[in-house]
């Protein structure tokens, strides 16, 4: 009867009876004077006695509100709506029975005038709720937040009760939303009041309207309420640390009722939009709170991610197959907890793998696969069946998701080997070695694991996850292994430290390690034009990095083995290698920096093969060969075009004397003669050549494939391999008939030599030191240690030129000599060690160069202790330190020898050169001042005697450092005669 009066009065009779009762109302709460209270009293009691109600229940504001409600809503006239809806909202919000009155009218209104309602709402948190939560919150702010929810809830409870709802088109959701937002932002983080759910809740009424919520303020909605509700702190810290409030309502109450909340907005969006493709979008919004360092906001989100997955699979059906690829790596996340310190995550994380699984196998139809899966969810991580769990669910991965979403997995679990939690690194190593593992590796994947691998690398920390992460490399080499050795080559410059981890873990397998040094040598003879050799394509090119990998893995330990297999295939392809770069011209800062700082700034290609080619023999042990062509600068022929080939000549020609390789080195050589490449043929005539003075070459291969080759040779377009063919033809091993003329001719060459006034002896040597190479193998019997005597001789000789090629004659006599005369030739080296030592000081630094190399190849035919250490002083030691190690080494190598080098010493006191005498008084004077003791049980009485007239002699000599060596030592040498008496 009150809904048809009010239908049946005219709209000034309403908005005169809606003025009253909102004067009233405003009037009541201002507790305005006694006459003026009676008169609106009165006012609405004439109303209310119209509207056939009781007139003593106008002291009761609900029912006034109630009338104001249904008054609005049968009002015709929408600008008198809009009126007293604002003077509605106008009244005070102070008390709660106040905003429950207001927001029950509203609701009242908003049935018949919703666009009305709704746009003056959207005002009101556009104008007063956001500018009032500009500043900081207040008693007003909290009234003004309470009226507002009130209101909003009441609206979308009445539009969820309209039917016709879903006929309008709400375009003010998105300011009213973002309204909500505002509270939700302001809410402090623990729990009092019901404000959180409230706001969840009217987000998930409104978002039910049209038009739907956009991706992007969906995204926000679901930020803002997983921060507000994960970010709370632990049920425990809950209970205990929220402030008591009177009638506070129980705390866990309001925590269930707030989760139940956010999981109803979630189920709400997937009800709204039932596919994968949406299921993937909300789960992406808990990434964050999935990797939270702190256990409760893990639980909370895999919880929720649980209760999401569940309501799909028990209440949805899924729209036609989507495959979005970040899929894999959700459920990657998920997997990872498994092993999370918190029981309930590891279960409901196990569960919610397996029903993302399950949506997988019913979008597919697999419906046998689900019940399967089923079955698995139930067990524990301790138990024994937990590897083989792993193993199957692996399987079920690679077989039921697509490349993409796999891809994606196994992005995720790399992207995670660097975590702070040791669990999840390790569990994700675990499971990327069971993938690596598995065959069928798909090849697509293998870069972006790489790639993804070698980011990670510098994060991971733990040992034993490095150690899985090497299997799994190594596994992932097995199944494929050019396209990962390709991958990582483009990966990054072969001198970076993390690269080598990867290289270093190809090397576990000894038949992987292989392919990956055969692959390399392939790759490094992938030579382009000199086109593509500009600077800026370098870095990019295949053959180079190849080179530079080369390079590292020579001193790299794991490669070893695998180095010396594939020794003469490197050999020849760093040789051929150099002498392609010195034809494009890469030549550049090759010689302008020394050698023993190579690691001060980047290698240039060409300084980079020649390190290489160095690191070959060094590594391998062969120092002996290395040391040869260091001490006879022979090295730095390799750095010029028109010195190549004779660079190559004496590599090859140490390395027939010390039997470095030389079988698999020839075959090699022989094979490369073969090559279409001028410069494969030019190595291989060079190696050949000199390898034919090997007393072994015809236990290798017969002399028919020899003299094939060579005749082979003797038709090529190239110049050189011509004349180097001709002249192995000719050599000694193919013709011995040759060694008795040449001998001869020796023997004449000696007799010139022996005669005092020669006037060429420079030119006689060279000549000599030629026929004593030209018979290598067969030797120059007797003829050697006459030589040799005779060379000894003029070490001392006044002419540099002289002293330089006799010191270096000497050294090939003994290395040449031939077995049968090795002990003959080791007496001469050793008489002769002493004056090399000295000549190391000599004023000519080429008779200097020259003595160290003939000392080191004395030092290897005595075979001295120390010999590598010795030869590394020779080569780059400076300055008193240095000469002090020499002389211990070979003072050490020769213990009981005193007297005979004391004996040699005593004749450079008479030097002039001021150097060669200094060198020997700094001998003379270490023997006196470190090996006394020694010299007074080896030395005899006539030795201490010619001693003592050698330094009495110099007492008066005008140089003052002569005489310091006498006053410094000559007590010394009166105490030795003491001891002789």
């Amino acid at each position: 009867m009150v809904v048809s009066k009010i239908k049946n009065m005219m709209i000034t009779e309403q908005s005169l009876a809606l003025d009253t009762i909102c004067h009233f109302l405003e009037e009541h709460n201002q507790l305005w004077e006694k006459q003026k209270e009676s008169h609106r009293d009165a006012s609405v009691k004439k109303l209310l006695e119209f509207l056939s109600l009781d007139p003593k229940e106008a002291a009761d504001k609900a029912i006034l509100f109630h009338l104001y409600g249904l008054i609005l809503r049968e009002c015709t006239s929408e600008e008198q709506v809009q009126c007293h809806l604002a003077s509605l909202l106008e009244l005070s919000h102070q008390h709660s029975s106040q905003r429950e009155g207001i927001a029950l009218a509203v609701g009242l209104a908003s049935t018949k005038h919703l666009q009305e309602v709704w746009a003056l709402l959207e005002h009101l948190g556009r104008t007063k709720f956001l500018r009032s939560a500009a500043v900081s919150p207040d008693s007003q702010d909290e009234i003004l937040k309470s009226s507002f929810l009130s209101a909003a809830i009441l609206l979308t409870r009445s539009l969820r009760d309209e039917h016709g709802a879903q006929r309008y088109k709400f375009t003010q959701i998105p300011e009213l939303v973002q309204c909500l937002l505002g509270i939700l932002q302001k809410e402090p983080n623990f729990l009092t009041t019901f404000s959180r759910q409230k706001v969840i809740l009217v987000i998930v009424g409104l978002s039910n309207l049209r038009p739907r919520l956009t991706p992007l303020l969906k995204s926000q909605v679901l930020k803002t309420c997983l921060h507000s509700v994960y970010k709370l702190p632990s049920t425990e810290a809950l209970k205990s640390g929220s402030p008591s409030l009177e009638r506070a309502p129980d705390i866990m109450v309001l925590y269930k009722k707030t989760i139940r909340a956010l999981d109803l907005l979630l189920q709400n969006f997937i009800a709204e939009n039932p596919s994968m493709d949406e299921v993937c979008f909300l789960l992406q919004h808990t990434e964050h709170w999935l990797n939270s360092d702190k256990s409760h906001e893990r639980c909370r989100a895999v919880q929720s991610i649980f209760l999401l997955l569940q309501y799909v699979v028990d209440s949805l059906k899924l729209a036609e197959e989507a495959v979005p690829s970040i899929l894999g790596h959700q459920i990657g996340l998920l997997t990872l907890l498994w092993r999370d310190k918190d029981e309930s995550t590891q279960q409901h994380s196990h569960h919610c793998v397996f029903l993302l699984m399950q949506l997988v196998f019913q979008q597919k139809g697999k419906l046998e696969e689900t019940s399967q899966w089923s079955k698995m969810t139930h067990f524990e991580i301790k138990s024994r069946e937990w590897e083989e769990k792993l193993y199957h669910m692996v399987k079920a991965f690679k077989k039921d998701l697509t490349v993409a979403q796999h891809t994606q997995l196994i992005l995720t679990l790399v992207h995670n080997l660097g975590s702070g939690n040791y669990l999840r690194g390790d569990l994700a190593a675990q499971l990327l070695l069971m993938m690596c593992e598995e065959p069928g590796f798909r090849k697509e994947q293998v870069a972006e694991l790489l790639q993804g691998l070698f980011q990670e690398l510098p994060n991971i920390h733990s040992r034993s996850i490095q150690q899985t992460i090497s299997k799994a490399t190594m596994a992932l080499g097995i199944q494929h292994t050019q396209e990962v050795v390709e991958v990582v080559l483009s990966l990054c410059h072969p001198s970076e430290r993390w690269i080598l981890l990867l290289w270093k873990a190809l090397a576990t397998n000894y038949h992987l390690s292989r392919d990956v040094i055969t692959l390399l040598y392939i790759k490094l003879k992938l030579r382009p034009p000199r086109k593509l050799l500009q600077s800026k394509y370098q870095a990019h090119l295949v053959s180079l990095m190849a080179l530079g990998t080369i390079y590292e893995l020579l001193y790299t330990p794991e490669y070893r083995n695998t180095v010396r297999w594939a020794f003469a295939g490197i050999l020849l392809g760093l040789l051929t290698e150099l002498y392609y770069l010195l034809e494009m011209g890469l030549v550049q800062g090759i010689f302008d920096y020394q050698e023993d700082n190579i690691a001060s700034k980047p290698l240039g290609p060409c300084r980079t093969c020649l390190e290489a080619l160095k690191g070959l023999f060094w590594t391998n042990q062969y120092w002996e060969v290395f040391a040869d062509l260091k001490l006879t600068q022979a090295w730095e022929l390799f750095g010029k075009m028109e010195t190549f080939t004779r660079g190559v000549t004496l590599l090859a020609r140490a390395m027939a004397h010390y039997n470095c390789e030389v079988k698999a080195v020839l075959g090699q050589a022989l094979i490369s003669l073969k090559s279409t490449e001028e410069r494969d043929n030019i190595v291989g005539i060079c190696i050949i050549t000199e390898f034919l003075n090997s007393p072994d070459v015809f236990q290798y291969v017969s002399r028919k494939v020899i003299d094939n080759s060579l005749s082979m040779g003797l038709s090529s377009r190239n110049r050189t391999v011509r004349a180097m063919s001709l002249q192995g033809l000719g050599s000694t091993l193919m013709h011995p008939n040759k060694v008795t003329l040449l001998r001869s001719k020796l023997m004449e060459l000696l007799d010139n030599f022996l005669q005092p006034e020669f006037k060429d002896p420079v030119g006689l040597m060279e000549i000599m030191g030629h026929l004593l190479h030209c018979l290598g193998v067969q030797g120059i019997g007797t003829l050697s240690f006459k030589i040799a005597q005779h060379l000894l001789s003029l070490f001392t000789d006044e002419r540099a030129k002289v002293r330089e090629c006799a010191i270096f004659l000497f050294g090939d006599v003994i290395h040449y000599g031939g077995k049968k005369f090795h002990q003959s030739l080791k007496i001469l080296a050793f008489q002769a060690t002493v004056p090399l030592l000295f000549h190391m000081a000599d004023p000519c630094p080429e008779v200097a160069m020259k003595a160290k190399f003939t000392f080191l190849r004395c030092a290897i035919l005595l075979k001295w202790e120390f010999r590598k250490e010795l030869f590394g002083k020779l080569a780059w030691g400076q300055g008193l330190g240095a000469a002090n190690d020499i002389f211990v080494y070979m003072i050490e190598s020769n213990f009981g020898n005193y007297q005979q080098f004391l004996s040699q010493a005593l004749m450079y006191l008479d030097s002039p050169h001021k150097a060669l005498k200094g060198a020997a008084m700094r001998f003379i004077g270490a023997l006196l001042q470190d090996y006394f003791s020694d010299l007074c049980f080896y030395l005899t009485k006539d030795d201490v005697i010619i001693l003592k007239n050698y330094l009495e002699a110099l007492s008066h000599d005008p140089d003052s450092r002569t005489r310091r060596f006498y006053l410094n030592h000559w007590d010394d040498v009166v105490e030795l005669s003491h001891y002789d008496e």
